[in-house]
């Protein structure tokens, strides 16, 4: 970090422009402490545990919850304060979830991000909300007990295969430009077998996907093919392949 960084993520004795290699607290390591998710998984001006756990479901467990039903009130619906008492985040979520049919898909949800509370919109580490301590501890859906960054952190860990499927899925599709499909999961189950093997390091699920055959043969799209497809012209064959 540089002092600027380091000012936002609270890290002492660093000073100046020049990056330099730091050591962090437990709770900021990894993805799920780093400003960028954080910031992106707020609304402008408060943090939502809701995308944050939609996030944590959708990206690192590759499980999105379903749509919300129609007609339900926003949390930004629900007041900020209540007799006369400012409410934490947490607290409008309970109000929020004592509408039956938001009911069974926040009860999954909300624990993820709310483990995050710690952090505010902009991932800067805070013990208060609205004047009122944090609550940070939940329930992961497999009953395990969350207490902040680091509970959620040791949850998910305890759930590493799904994670790595997930993460290989997405690499995949990124790698071939395309949905995967189900004849491409032993492919990917190869990849992660092998990058096990390998103290699954970054190159490793990297050298497997380039390797598999279905990057390996996947034809390259021509652009010229898809706008005349586009206008109504007839397509060109294709022939060009990595």
């Amino acid at each position: 970090m540089n002092e600027r960084l380091a000012k936002h993520y609270n890290i002492p004795n660093v000073t100046a422009s020049a990056f330099r290699r730091v050591s962090l607290p437990e709770y900021r390591r990894g993805l799920l402490g780093q400003g960028s998710i954080l910031t992106l998984t707020s609304v402008a001006d408060r943090t939502s545990p809701v995308q944050r756990g939609k996030w944590v479901m959708e990206v690192l467990l590759g499980s999105p919850p379903p749509p919300p039903p129609p007609n339900v009130p926003l949390l930004d619906e629900v007041k900020a304060a209540m007799g006369g008492k400012m409410l934490s985040t947490r607290e409008r979520m309970e109000e929020h979830r004592k509408n039956p049919a938001c009911t069974s898909c926040h009860r999954v949800i909300d624990p993820l991000g709310l483990a995050l509370e710690n952090f505010d919109a902009t991932g800067a580490w805070r013990i208060k909300d609205n004047e009122v301590a944090i609550d940070a501890v939940g329930d992961l859906y497999d009953g395990a007990r969350m207490d902040g960054p680091r509970g959620l952190q040791q949850a998910l860990l305890k759930h590493s295969d799904v994670f790595l499927l997930s993460f290989t899925e997405n690499l995949m599709t990124y790698a071939l430009g395309r949905r995967v499909e189900y004849t491409d999961m032993p492919a990917i189950r190869a990849v992660i077998r092998e990058a096990g093997r390998n103290d699954l390091k970054m190159s490793s699920f990297v050298l497997g996907v380039v390797n598999s055959a279905a990057f390996r043969m996947a034809k390259a799209t021509d652009a010229h093919q898809v706008a005349t497809s586009e206008a109504g012209e007839p397509r060109r064959p294709n022939s060009s392949s990595r």
